[in-house]
């Protein structure tokens, strides 16, 4: 029977599916967490053969015991994943610690984490990069800057999500970046006029798709972030064919295996020095499942289940489970404290035979996701745009 460690099975919530289908699928899944065993759900409690809890994920030393203690027990570790961007170095140092084979190591790291180093991976493949410089000083900055022109957005080299992201328009914000910066190396790139669009797909031990779906930011999710905003995005079920052959040259480039990934792209809105409009253009690998809620939208977009298809892929290497839906699932979220045209009541009243799901979002996703969200699924992308916008529409 084979052995599977699951870092951190709580978080995000929707993560017991992972594994649930793992258990069914007849592994031993065993699970390292900082939360009280109490406090986890019921059903993440009877998807774990075992639960190790620490007192901090961050502790390595008590993470590592945990590793060492389920050896003691179950024998060899065969998989051990978190699918969480967060702990992906955490991962890698256990694999290479305790000899697990499958998954990145430690040396693949840089290459995934650093997005200055994912864009050499792009170029082998011939996928076009925004032009780029590491912050250096403000000299520098500044000559890159008039090569390239106002505005550009710089974030941190080796970052999460849209965190510190600055979206700097002139000389006044780049002195204020400069001021306030963190002592930590930055990247500076050229501004994309596009749409962030993503490949996201179960890729198996051949590095062959198995699954294939993708996701449309309509409301910018750095500007999300750093402007307090409200967030909205869709699942699709058809992707354009550039962004398929792009995706799987990319899951080629960084010898992609036995995992799900989300890679991030964007489609330009206009011509401009990197291509012409409606162009794919990279931006950056996550090798872990598009966050929060969305591979639960993946399923609804598709009429399958993502959490089957990828613990299939680690028990068999396949899955014979199988999409019945080519619609849009999308996900709009508002931010407390705003003053909506729509209530929720009317959101009910008029969407009320597509809404799929409401409700708060976890706190610690909100930052990125904005506080309460609709979900609903339609046929098309335009009546799902429609839908975010309707949510949305503020009252001035």
């Amino acid at each position: 029977m084979k052995n599977f460690i699951y870092l951190s099975p709580n978080f995000p919530e929707n993560h017991w599916n992972f594994c649930h289908h793992l258990k069914l699928n007849g592994l031993n899944v065993l699970g390292i967490g900082d939360a009280p065993y109490d406090n986890l759900s019921n059903e993440l409690k009877n998807s774990l053969n075992e639960y190790y809890k620490v007192s901090s994920l961050e502790n390595y030393d008590e993470v590592y015991r945990a590793v060492a203690y389920f050896i003691s027990k179950y024998g060899r570790i065969d998989y051990l994943e978190s699918n969480n961007e967060y702990w992906l170095e955490r991962d890698a140092h256990l694999r290479d610690d305790f000899n697990i084979n499958s998954g990145f190591h430690v040396k693949d790291m840089d290459d995934m984490k650093y997005k200055s180093k994912m864009k050499a991976n792009y170029e082998k493949v011939n996928i076009p990069v925004a032009r780029y410089h590491l912050v250096d000083n403000y000299e520098n900055c500044k000559k890159f800057i008039e090569e390239v022109g106002y505005p550009v957005v710089v974030k941190p080299d080796n970052g999460v999500g849209a965190s510190d992201t600055h979206k700097i328009k002139n000389e006044e914000d780049l002195l204020k970046f400069f001021n306030n910066k963190m002592d930590i190396l930055y990247i500076m790139e050229e501004f994309i006029a596009g749409e962030v669009c993503t490949y996201d797909a179960i890729i198996n031990s051949k590095s062959e798709p198995i699954f294939e779906n993708g996701n449309v930011t309509i409301a910018n999710l750095m500007e999300t972030v750093s402007e307090n905003g409200n967030s909205a995005f869709y699942e699709r079920s058809i992707l354009p064919p550039q962004l398929i052959e792009y995706g799987r040259a990319v899951v080629k480039a960084f010898n992609v295996r036995s995992r799900m990934v989300h890679f991030e792209f964007f489609r330009l809105t206009k011509d401009q020095h990197i291509g012409k409009k409606d162009d794919i253009v990279a931006l950056e690998v996550n090798m872990r499942p598009s966050g929060g809620i969305s591979p639960t939208m993946m399923n609804w977009a598709n009429g399958t289940d993502v959490y089957k298809i990828w613990a299939d892929m680690i028990a068999f290497d396949s899955s014979e489970k199988e999409c019945v839906n080519k619609e849009v699932c999308v996900f709009a979220s508002r931010r407390d404290g705003r003053i909506f045209k729509l209530s929720p009541e009317e959101v009910r009243e008029k969407y009320g035979p597509s809404l799929k799901q409401e409700g708060r979002v976890e706190e610690a996703l909100s930052g990125a996701m904005a506080n309460y969200m609709f979900i609903a699924n339609f046929k098309t992308e335009e009546e799902a745009r429609s839908f975010a916008h309707d949510v949305l529409e503020e009252i001035n």
